[in-house]
């Protein structure tokens, strides 16, 4: 008789509670889904408005800076994205200030599945990931075995992370994110909530719950297709999940706000959430991304403003 791997064990569970606050049952998921206590969107607000008044001496705010770029996911997707314009972003993750080696690289590119060979190639010898998108997105409305098939295809073509979309109209059931997690094989899964669509907290908390339930390595706010996307307090809602998660289960996952992050100072005020949520632990990109395409010029230029004391002029940087 065959003897079960534990991660097939995991997701034999995973798929067992989820089933279980799907279908209304009591389950350890109860307290951690907060099934009773509605989150207190008032205090939510207030917690990240106190926090972004946050004052931040010069030495951290460029550590922050750094951590910030070392953290984001550079990402293109477009209708219009050519092998050309994913090879000129690949070299912007790699080097994002040429000629300035202090300048780290970015965690990961992100981009459509049929380019993922072009950016394989073009970061080969590189610490920069490729993360591609999949399971019909931004949408997340086909069939299954369709999304399935294409994460596979994402994989083998060199995927280091996919990040899938939801089904939002059926997100109570999780065993399609079970069934995801399990077509990644080594990959990573990211599992995007697009939390603009969702309404409530209360339903940003209870989907963030059931995708790592069910195995995400991340959750993600949005897709950046849909307004509002990456907002402090959903984020910090997603935190809180994510660290009331930890306790019940013992599993660390990670997170990712993406959409309309544009600014340094909005990075900043996004790691501060984290650092006082979670802790240093969190601190690293391993655990926490930024989903951004313009982010990174606007980082580079207020390093350059923390180093000389001058903004650098925006033509000086590249724009993929």
């Amino acid at each position: 008789m065959a003897v079960r791997q534990p991660d097939t064990i995991s997701r034999e569970r995973a798929s067992e509670l989820v089933r279980a606050w799907a279908g209304g049952r009591p389950g350890p998921l109860g307290s951690v889904l907060g099934r009773h206590t509605a989150v207190d969107q008032v205090g939510v607000e207030l917690r990240v408005e106190t926090l972004k008044r946050r004052s931040i001496k010069k030495a951290s705010k460029v550590w922050a800076l750094d951590l910030a770029i070392r953290m984001m996911d550079l990402t293109t997707l477009e209708g219009r994205d050519t092998p050309g314009k994913i090879r000129a972003l690949c070299a912007k993750a790699i080097h994002p200030q040429p000629g300035d080696p202090s300048i780290p690289s970015v965690a990961a590119v992100c981009l459509y599945p049929t380019l993922i060979p072009e950016a394989k190639d073009a970061l080969r010898g590189s610490t920069v990931k490729v993360a591609s998108v999949a399971t019909a997105f931004p949408s997340g409305q086909t069939f299954r075995d369709i999304k399935v098939a294409e994460v596979k295809e994402a994989v083998a073509a060199g995927a280091d992370e996919i990040d899938m979309v939801i089904d939002r109209g059926a997100f109570l059931s999780g065993d399609e994110v079970v069934e995801i997690k399990d077509a990644c094989a080594d990959a990573h899964l990211k599992v995007i909530l697009e939390t603009g669509e969702l309404g409530t907290f209360d339903q940003v908390r209870r989907a963030s719950i059931l995708a790592m339930a069910a195995g995400a390595d991340f959750i993600k706010t949005s897709t950046g297709k849909v307004q509002p996307a990456a907002t402090l307090p959903v984020t910090l809602v997603m935190l809180e999940a994510i660290r009331d998660f930890e306790k019940a289960t013992g599993r660390a996952v990670g997170m990712k706000p993406a959409g309309g992050i544009r600014t340094a100072k909005e990075a900043v005020q996004y790691l501060v959430v984290l650092y006082e949520t979670l802790g240093p632990r969190w601190m690293t990109p391993d655990r926490f991304r930024f989903g951004a395409s313009t982010l990174l010029n606007d980082v580079l230029m207020q390093i350059e403003k923390e180093r000389t004391g001058r903004y650098q002029d925006p033509d000086h940087f590249t724009i993929d």
